[in-house]
């Protein structure tokens, strides 16, 4: 198996050498570029072609969230997966970042073994945190279900993949929802790769997002 590839885009040049260092000691990571603002990291993806991209949200001439989803509507980076890097939880910033397109996000202030963990798991289309986590993150910021779209959108779902994107916008992980179900988890795996295509999302964090978007959970006051 190939290494999988980061790529580092963060302002602050020593974090990205700290980052680097601490990435490319692991013999299944490769850092293969570094980027100091939105717009070079824009373009060094389209010529590095990273697996993972870890990305900070306030740089200057191009933020994280216009580099996150120019990376993220961009055909030619379709593989690419995109981890936010945020000074706090809850931060204003992560669910635009996470509408965008990436794939979740990472406290800066995290363990040295946590960030492997991040980038292996978003390398895999795994939640980058336990679905508790970051259904509770999404439901600080979701105020109501978009009108229209969501709906439409559901209905090409059937009733057994309706109801396991309910669990998944609850926060269940896939053993918790094979036990809901009373299912295998191999058959929630399927259901999940349905949902994947059939909404047209690119991993768990953004069926979070279309659970709530479609009124499927509500937000927590």
């Amino acid at each position: 198996m190939s290494d999988v590839r980061v790529l580092l885009v963060d302002d602050q040049a020593l974090l990205r050498h700290s980052l680097a260092m601490i990435i490319n000691n692991e013999p299944d990571l490769t850092v293969v570029g570094e980027a100091g603002d939105g717009a070079h990291a824009v373009a060094h993806a389209r010529t590095s072609r990273p697996d993972v991209i870890l990305m900070d949200v306030r740089m200057p001439h191009l933020d994280g969230l216009k580099a996150t989803r120019r990376i993220c509507t961009d055909p030619a980076l379709s593989a690419a997966r995109v981890l936010v890097l945020s000074m706090f939880e809850l931060d204003e910033y992560v669910y635009e970042a996470l509408h965008a397109g990436a794939s979740g996000f990472l406290l800066k202030d995290a363990r040295p073994e946590e960030l492997l963990d991040a980038i292996r798991r978003t390398h895999r289309g795994e939640s980058l945190f336990a679905p508790s986590i970051l259904t509770r993150l999404v439901a600080h910021y979701v105020a109501a279900p978009s009108p229209g779209r969501p709906m439409s959108a559901l209905r090409r779902l059937t009733d057994r993949e309706v109801e396991v994107l309910t669990l998944i916008g609850g926060g269940l992980s896939n053993d918790e929802i094979a036990t809901a179900l009373v299912i295998s988890v191999k058959t929630v795996k399927t259901h999940i790769t349905h949902l994947l295509a059939k909404l047209a999302v690119r991993d768990r964090a953004q069926l979070v997002i279309a659970a709530f978007d479609a009124g499927l959970v509500r937000p927590r006051r």
